[in-house]
């Protein structure tokens, strides 16, 4: 064992196994500098919670905290390949060091966790090593949340657009459409927007009161191939708590194969959604395929103005349009054919009056309602 520093603690036997435990009734301290090694049981019934150096948790044997008190240790490290099972929550302040062997908790008890202090960050997580439960983060506004199972790390990046005063992440290898305690099952035929399929096989639980963005990735044991056949198709989706049904909660990218690969959301708030998974959405040709376009302004009643055709089947989208150094020269949501050439940027320094140069411009159109887009160019020529 490491050398401890003002440690007040009593050992003890545990029931028929006398397996024994650090029992703490006093006031522990690891000063800094300070090293502590758990081989044994922890019960905390008493503040454990100055502390500026090293706790560790080492040893073959599964190990456990438990007790009326959740110990705030300034370092900390596991180092058991069967692993530490928290039946009282653990604060860090400074550093966790995931050696081998996974932190787990009792998912069904969500008030037990290991919880990241402001500043609190971690190392070395992989399969072998990181948290088979929850975990939650303090005064954060990006965290990348070191959650998985038993076997497999399944960590979610969360992005928010300010700082959150706590966050909470747990992954579930389940079916969402059946009982996981604490969760009822969300019926997976109440489905928004143009969701086809809804994953069966894992999910995320997220709360942030912020909007947000998220990344997950999927890996073979995610069945993609159950949902799509197209990369492109894939979806994060979330159960609506206010809606009770699955909505899509869109993408800004998605990259890889049906095998692996990440995806990023767009924003949303997280904890309006009971649970988050993977969907796909339809692979019918709803949106259309739009075309590129000459636009002459000269008042011959020929192409004086852009004409998007075919965009009947959206509701609920947005053109944009860009000169060929990206800088973006026109938006309109539900275009109006209203672009002759001029800008509608206030803040695009151009002499106003003279309208847009002759030139290629690039444009997008986002449908939102399809979850689709589609980019073009456009040439734009004056009459001279």
């Amino acid at each position: 064992m490491k050398k401890a520093h003002s440690i007040f603690a009593i050992l003890f036997s545990l029931g028929l196994q006398a397996q024994t435990a650090m029992y703490n009734i006093g006031n522990i301290r690891i000063h800094q500098q300070g090293q502590i090694g758990f081989h044994t049981n922890l019960i905390n019934n008493a503040a454990f919670d100055q502390n500026l150096g090293l706790a560790g948790f080492y040893g073959n044997d599964l190990l456990r905290v438990s007790g009326a008190f959740a110990p705030t240790f300034y370092d900390m490290e596991i180092a058991n390949e069967q692993g530490l099972q928290l039946d009282t929550g653990i604060n860090v302040l400074h550093n966790t060091n995931f050696i081998i062997g996974n932190i787990i908790t009792p998912r069904p008890q969500q008030d037990v966790f290991l919880n990241f202090l402001e500043e609190a960050d971690y190392v070395g997580v992989t399969d072998f090593s990181k948290v088979d439960g929850y975990v939650t983060a303090n005064q954060v506004r990006n965290f990348d949340f070191p959650v998985g199972d038993a076997s497999q790390l399944r960590a979610l990046d969360l992005n928010s657009s300010g700082i959150n005063a706590i966050v909470k992440c747990a992954y579930y290898r389940a079916n969402v459409a059946q009982p996981s305690n604490p969760f009822p099952g969300f019926d997976t035929s109440q489905k928004l927007d143009s969701i086809i399929n809804i994953s069966t096989k894992e999910f995320w639980h997220l709360e942030a009161n912020l909007p947000s963005t998220i990344q997950i990735s999927w890996n073979p044991n995610s069945d993609i191939a159950a949902l799509t056949q197209n990369v492109a198709h894939i979806v994060p989706v979330g159960w609506s708590i206010s809606q009770e049904a699955w909505v899509n909660l869109g993408t800004t990218s998605v990259v890889g194969s049906l095998d692996l690969g990440i995806l990023v959301s767009k924003r949303f708030t997280p904890s309006d959604y009971a649970v988050i998974t993977f969907g796909s959405v339809s692979t019918t040709d709803e949106a259309p395929t739009l075309d590129n376009y000459l636009v002459t302004p000269n008042g011959d009643g020929v192409n004086d103005f852009l004409k998007l055709e075919g965009l009947e089947s959206s509701k609920d989208y947005m053109l944009r349009i860009f000169d060929r150094n990206g800088l973006k020269v026109y938006e309109e949501k539900n275009y109006t054919n209203g672009f002759t050439g001029y800008s509608n940027i206030n803040n695009l320094v151009i002499n106003r009056d003279q309208g847009l140069p002759n030139g290629v411009y690039f444009y997008i159109v986002d449908m939102k309602d399809l979850n689709k887009s589609h980019q073009g160019y456009l040439y734009l020529e004056r009459a001279r």
